[in-house]
């Protein structure tokens, strides 16, 4: 099994920066992928960025050129630096875990809100 926790998130002006990050715990020693998403209130849940396993980066069209994924040196945390943020990034932020395309961990998530 795999435990996974967000830190992190909060509250933040537009025009401002924010980090989450995000380690997993338990039996697993490497990982496939690993991502963040966002689900804001009444909408769906949506991809906002992921990283693989050799380093590379997918990000969505909405976070291209404000938002920076990147892994920590134990292979088991991630992060996601957010600059230049606007009120439509506000949501709830869920890091995501991939062992395989059979197996992946999900965070509780942590809230981002940015006001105007």
């Amino acid at each position: 099994q795999v435990q996974v926790a967000e830190s992190g998130g909060g509250l933040v002006q537009a025009g401002g920066s924010l980090s989450v990050s995000c380690v997993a715990s338990g039996t697993a020693t490497s990982f496939q992928e690993m991502g963040w998403y966002r689900q804001a209130r009444g909408n769906q849940r949506e991809l906002v960025a992921t990283i693989k396993s050799d380093d590379s980066t997918n990000y969505a069209d909405s976070v291209k050129g404000r938002f920076t994924i990147s892994r920590g040196n134990a292979k088991n945390t991630v992060s996601l630096q957010m600059n230049s943020l606007k009120p439509e990034d506000t949501a709830v932020y869920l890091c995501r875990f991939q062992i395989n395309i059979f197996r992946a961990y999900w965070g509780q998530g942590t809230q981002v809100t940015v006001s105007s």
